[in-house]
């Protein structure tokens, strides 16, 4: 293999880590800036209902449309959903048990849909983070493998193996190393940060989904007990 090649091989691993690097600090600046949006947006709606005329009571479609965020939009959901599932079984008048669990499940699920839409949308962009994290070191190695290769190769053509001779290029090898784990390391904190902020997200939309669900059950009059409230496993994080 040419010397010409071994070099450009290195100068093309020093170039992938260099968009790597690159790539992880634009997410880092896309997903930080969302999550911060969501959140300040989140405390201005949870604000609005607790400067309603009457807190801890179901909001109604037309109030909750004026506000943008997760939070926001689960109630939307919620609300809509509720109006719809008063539609289900209005005609009967033989279970009205039956058609309140139909109706409770009803704006549950549509609850749960939102909720892993909203976490969906908030996973974007991380696997290019944990991607990255976990493969850099090794692109590093290889740039270091190819360019101690390439070292090798000019120690033979010289034609001596004094320290003088062999520690530079070596030591310019290395460097693909050195680079890898300065890529790596940034992007797997910034996968664990966002990977926390989305944790706490999930938890708070969990949170509100329930307690949207039993001033739902209180709107409708149902006088059955809340047997569960929109429950969702870890697993959905």
């Amino acid at each position: 293999m040419s010397d010409a090649l071994l070099e450009w091989v290195v100068k093309g691993t020093l170039y992938l880590l260099g968009l790597a690097s690159a790539a992880t600090w634009a997410v880092v600046a896309i997903k930080g800036g969302q999550f911060w949006r969501a959140g300040r947006r989140d405390r201005a709606f949870f604000a609005s209902l607790a400067g309603r005329k009457a807190p801890g009571t179901l909001p109604t479609v037309a109030e909750v449309a004026k506000y943008e965020g997760p939070a926001a939009r689960l109630t939307e959901v919620g609300v809509r959903a509720l109006e719809e599932a008063a539609e289900i079984g209005g005609d009967r008048a033989g279970d009205p048990a039956g058609v309140r669990v139909e109706r409770r499940e009803y704006v549950e699920r549509a609850l749960h849909e939102q909720v892993n839409r909203q976490r969906r949308a908030s996973e974007t962009g991380l696997v290019i983070l944990a991607t990255i994290a976990t493969t850099t070191p090794f692109v590093g190695l290889f740039g270091t493998v190819w360019g101690i290769v390439h070292a090798l190769r000019r120690i033979g053509a010289s034609g001596s193996a004094s320290l003088e001779v062999v520690a530079a290029p070596i030591g310019e090898a290395l460097v693909a190393t050195g680079i890898g784990i300065a890529v790596a390391v940034p992007a797997v904190l910034a996968y664990n940060v966002l990977v926390r902020k989305l944790k706490v997200q999930q938890g708070e939309l969990e949170t509100q989904a329930s307690t949207l669900l039993k001033l739902a059950l209180r709107a409708r009059g149902s006088s059955a007990p809340v047997e569960r409230a929109v429950s969702f496993t870890a697993a959905a994080l």
